[in-house]
């Protein structure tokens, strides 16, 4: 064969081969949109996958400003570390796996950085920070439902994260008609910050651990910065986990003052707190988590007179948490003894319960526990759940009124009780957990046979959150409470803003809200979750407080 021929050929194989392979694209790669309850959240490096694991990369700016997690980077180990209201993950680059609640959990994909941004694993981020995440192929997108506000995903007609979202009327709805009962509006009354100690997050530092002069110095730091923002009472959590963060005969001391389940500080730090507290003219509520047992599964590291060691038979796993069980009565018998401690041996003004009564998702295994403690023969379990929390929440009201009437008894419920479309007297919105048919709590009848003093709703959402607006559901609590002596404070989430969820792009929206509590007699009062929060100003909103409580 001559030169010429061999070049022929060859050149036939190579145009051949050119004409036969699959065309590869010189289009950049289709960017990622990543969606949270309806909201697309910007990111200014666009995520990626990383193909081999199958999983995807963000900024962590999309976890801070979009998912509103307090985080923190440490540039020397190069560890990022997320901080949610019950969840605390920490992630260091190189590593397979992630701490979160101080559990190791196997990574997909290690922490990276790009761009000279720290991009970290979005679905096992939002999956531990109790988020629904799904994956749209043909959209390439990333839908986020948050449990907690959970809007309902129809399954004939899924959710489209493309579609924009309809116009919001930014006209605020009108208060309710004055009943001429009730009291004077939010601005002469109540003004508080929940302070959690659950994974250190408000109070006190891990790094004070065993310290008792630094810890000291926080709380008057912390207490000091609150009341300079016009707050006059704190919610301080002293039962994050089956544990005290004061003296017990009954439950151990808490991790979270030493760093060891069960190890005694060298000072009685409740004392110490309400001593400072009511030094500078602020009310003191003891906060409780009534029915969690521990954070984590792990019991290794719990105390020996904890109570999932003393009793294991009352405790159930639910996700990966471990319940006291609300139907076994001297489970809760016990909850009430160590409650009534804090009531007898000191100076509060008063207790105060969070949502944690039955948890709000997955299984929750008390089938035996059904048929062996219910002697009212209660038909459906879900009415025999709510049956044993309300059974509960009245014997605590009159152990404590009977030992110390002037001490306030008050509940802080999930913002919806429950949603007109299964109840006729519920509220116009469509959320997908219910203070009612998901935790089992009937708030309702706490408030009409006053068993509680006061009710602090959590109402965690915006006025133009269309699946739970703000001013719709002020409006049904302060029917609720109208013609009653239960006093209606609301919960406000002052964490949420800077975040992509509808109307929280400024601080004028926490006082729109403040103004129109204002117009509703029936508020009395409102409290923040949490300090931290307040604390780091979002978007200027320490200024606008003290504005507007200058006028009011």
């Amino acid at each position: 064969m001559t030169l010429r021929k061999c070049l022929a050929v060859l050149l036939f194989v190579v145009l051949w081969s050119q004409a036969a392979a699959p065309s590869v694209s010189a289009e950049t790669p289709k960017s990622i949109s990543i969606f949270l309850d309806g909201q697309q959240i910007k990111s200014d490096v666009s995520p990626y996958i990383v193909p081999k694991a199958d999983t995807t990369l963000v900024p962590l700016r999309v976890i801070s400003e979009g998912l509103g997690a307090s985080v923190d980077w440490e540039q020397l180990t190069k560890s990022v570390t997320i901080s949610w209201p019950e969840t605390m993950i920490k992630m260091t680059a190189g590593q397979t796996y992630a701490l979160v609640n101080e559990n190791k959990v196997k990574l997909g994909t290690t922490v990276t950085v790009k761009q000279g941004r720290v991009m970290v694993p979005l679905r096992f981020v939002g999956e531990q920070l109790g988020l629904q995440v799904n994956w749209n192929q043909k959209a390439y997108s990333i839908t986020l439902l948050s449990n907690s506000l959970a809007l309902p995903v129809d399954p004939v007609e899924p959710v489209d994260p493309v579609a924009p979202s309809p116009p919001v009327d930014p006209t605020l709805p009108l208060p309710p008609v004055d009943s001429g009962n009730g009291n004077n509006g939010s601005s002469a009354g109540l003004r508080g910050t929940w302070v959690s100690t659950v994974y250190n997050l408000d109070w006190p530092s891990a790094g004070s651990y065993g310290n008792k002069v630094r810890q000291q110095d926080e709380f008057i730091k912390l207490l000091d910065e609150l009341q300079d923002m016009g707050m006059n009472a704190v919610f301080v959590q002293v039962r994050p986990a089956a544990d005290a963060l004061y003296n017990s005969s009954l439950v151990p001391w808490s991790t979270y003052l030493t760093g060891t389940s069960g190890k005694a500080p060298d000072y009685d730090p409740l004392a110490f707190m309400i001593g400072e507290t009511h030094k500078r003219g602020m009310e003191f509520h003891a906060w409780f988590n009534p029915f969690r047992a521990s954070t984590d599964t792990t019991t290794s590291k719990l105390a020996s007179n904890h109570v999932v060691k003393q009793h294991p038979e009352w405790i159930v796993k639910s996700g990966d948490k471990l319940y006291i069980n609300p139907g076994i009565p001297q489970a809760r018998q016990h909850i009430i003894d160590t409650i009534m401690e804090v009531v007898r041996q000191y100076d509060v003004d008063g207790i105060h319960l969070d949502d944690y009564f039955y948890p709000s998702g997955g299984t929750f295994g008390d089938d035996v526990t059904f048929r062996t403690y219910n002697s009212n023969r209660i038909a459906k379990l879900a009415d025999w759940r709510r049956d044993n929390i309300n059974e509960f929440v009245q014997q605590l009201g009159v152990s404590i009124h009977s030992a110390k009437p002037q001490v306030q008894f008050g509940i802080s419920p999930f913002g919806v009780w429950r949603n007109k479309a299964m109840d006729a007297t519920g509220s116009d919105t469509k959320a997908g957990v219910t203070a009612y048919d998901s935790m089992y709590a009937d708030v309702r009848t706490w408030i009409k046979k006053e068993w509680i003093d006061y009710v602090v709703p959590q109402i965690y959402w915006s006025f133009s959150f269309t699946a739970a607006p703000y001013g719709t559901l002020v409006n049904w609590w302060s029917d609720e409470v109208r013609g009653t002596d239960v006093k209606l404070y609301i919960g406000h989430s002052p964490y949420k803003l800077g975040t992509s969820e509808a109307g929280w792009q400024s601080a004028n929206e926490i006082i729109d809200q403040l103004t129109f509590n204002a117009q509703v007699k029936e508020v009395s009062g409102e409290v923040f979750f949490s300090a931290k929060d307040l604390r780091k100003n979002p978007l200027g909103l320490l200024q606008a407080l003290s504005s507007y409580y200058a006028l009011n």
